[in-house]
């Protein structure tokens, strides 16, 4: 299981005309929201990614809102790991436990899941926070990403289980993102 101490969340790539053309893009949008604020409340560190931003555009502006304590680091590469920067971030945090959202599911969030898991990292990918522009594309990548041995998670289950415990400080805070 995930813990508070060793857990990061990685937000691959939700960025300009590309996150309007996702499938069930309210559902995602939704769903990024509430586990990138509930990281923030229960302090585990985020990682903040953008692919090429000068071509595809900025962060959207829901997700970028709840971010501006810091600055997204940009890739050309798919995969977040073939980033000099995010691995430096990466090993500043110190944790071997890494959540994956964004877009999109079957290439950049596939890649670096599939990475981070070769790498010896602990990769959980959100599935409800995670989408392609086609639902096809989606499920191709979750499945493949469960029998390479990444776990696949939701964004309520993994909140609560960083938090453990309805008496944990957070747990208010955290059930209202939920809802």
């Amino acid at each position: 299981m995930f813990s508070l101490d060793n857990t990061v969340l990685v937000i691959v790539d939700v960025q300009g005309k590309l996150a309007t053309l996702m499938h069930k893009k309210q559902d995602l949008y939704k769903n990024l929201m509430a586990i990138t604020a509930g990281a923030k409340e229960l302090d585990v560190p985020v990682l903040w990614m953008e692919q090429i931003p000068h071509k595809l555009g900025p962060t959207i502006t829901e997700l970028s809102e709840l971010l501006t304590e810091q600055n997204p680091i940009s890739k050309s590469s798919f995969s977040c790991y073939g980033e000099p920067e995010f691995l430096k971030a990466l090993e500043q945090t110190r944790r071997k436990q890494v959540l994956v959202v964004g877009i999109e599911a079957h290439i950049c969030v596939y890649q670096t899941a599939m990475d981070l898991h070769q790498a010896g990292y602990d990769v959980e990918v959100v599935a409800d926070a995670v989408s392609s522009r086609t639902k096809q594309n989606k499920n191709l990548a979750l499945e493949k990403l469960g029998k390479a041995g990444i776990g696949i998670t939701s964004t309520e289950m993994a909140l609560f289980e960083l938090m453990k415990t309805a008496d944990a400080p957070q747990f208010r805070t955290v059930a209202k993102l939920i809802k």
